[in-house]
């Protein structure tokens, strides 16, 4: 190749189209997931979307009054409406003949809890309405308090450990299966781990007419106890443990998965975060509970097929990595 040319990678950067809806200067904390998943959604929404936002803490550290970190028209809902803020604005701008695609942004308290029945007319009526669940497993913005996203064993100011109980008794919601019954179109889970999965996934969700859903994996470096330097490790552990299985669903149907190359035990996944330390301590009911999480990864292993039969370039320790020749999906 001849210096004339020779690419540049400063160069390509330069001049490669970018937005994202939310700007840098909001006021999240360090680490947080929520914050990366949002850019990332709208990065790959492109600008000819609106917003509308349940209460929570995406809401909260994006706008603090008078100001805003959104790039794109954006509507603050109640906890329990964004989906009927949503469906609202899609049904008027489909009497406008407006093609813009509306989006709907709730935590996991204002879609597996307050906001289920919103979202479920929603999907009934068949908007065309891309549902993002920005899952950090916990009402982190009132004080992380357990929600039913919360997973089992884990401690929380309502759901503590001690000698009663080893944190939360039930286990978390199948969001993706009560949202699969509804028969809609696509279903997805994603993870900040694995940001080009995630656009991918957002790209095929807004390429779809009809209401579509997205379920992302969001550490909180508060609410999960761990430093947020490692919110990143601890959403890629989830998945390389089998305890939160990527997958796409069609009318129901699983259609595509992110296979686990070499399972993970559970335990790597718990360590780093303080919500999960009780468990390791030294008595019988610790050990116990620990069997019963690893029981839950291997189930989830097995009921979505997710063991890999040999390395493949998009799983769980080949997707978003540069490959040979720079190809990097998404």
């Amino acid at each position: 190749m001849t210096e004339a040319q020779t690419v540049r990678i400063e160069h390509l950067r330069r001049r490669q189209p970018r937005f994202s809806g939310l700007a840098p200067g909001h006021r999240a904390c360090q680490g947080c997931g929520q914050a990366l998943a949002a850019r990332l959604v709208t990065e790959a929404t492109g600008p000819d979307v609106a917003v509308t936002n349940a209460t929570g803490c995406l809401e909260i550290f994006t706008t603090p009054w008078p100001e805003s970190s959104w790039r794109v028209p954006w509507l603050h809902s109640l906890f329990e409406n964004a989906a009927a803020v949503a469906s609202g604005v899609e049904a008027a701008w489909r009497m406008q003949g407006r093609e813009s695609k509306v989006l709907a942004f709730a935590g996991d308290g204002g879609t597996f809890d307050i906001g289920l029945q919103a979202l479920s007319g929603m999907v009934e009526r068949d908007h065309d309405v891309l549902f993002v669940c920005y899952d950090n497993e916990a009402y982190m913005n009132t004080g992380i308090q357990r929600s039913s996203s919360t997973p089992h064993a884990a401690a929380t100011t309502t759901s503590p450990a001690g000698s009663e109980r080893m944190g939360k008794r039930h286990l978390k919601k199948d969001i993706l299966g009560i949202i699969a019954a509804h028969n809609m179109p696509y279903a997805a889970t994603a993870s900040v781990a694995y940001p080009s999965d995630l656009r991918t996934k957002v790209r095929r969700a807004m390429a779809v007419k009809g209401p579509t859903f997205l379920q992302i994996y969001a550490p909180c470096p508060l609410g999960w106890a761990h430093g947020g330097e490692l919110s990143i490790e601890v959403a890629r552990l989830a998945v390389q443990t089998g305890i939160f299985p990527l997958i796409e669903m069609e009318r129901g149907r699983v259609i595509g998965v992110m296979p686990v190359r070499e399972q993970r035990p559970v335990t790597d996944f718990l360590r780093p975060q303080g919500r999960f330390a009780h468990l390791f301590e030294d008595h019988a009911r610790a050990r116990e509970e620990l069997a019963h999480l690893q029981a839950l990864a291997d189930h989830n292993i097995e009921r979505y097929g997710l063991a890999g039969e040999a390395p493949q370039r998009f799983d769980s320790e080949g997707a978003d990595t540069v490959h040979r020749g720079g190809v990097r999906r998404g």
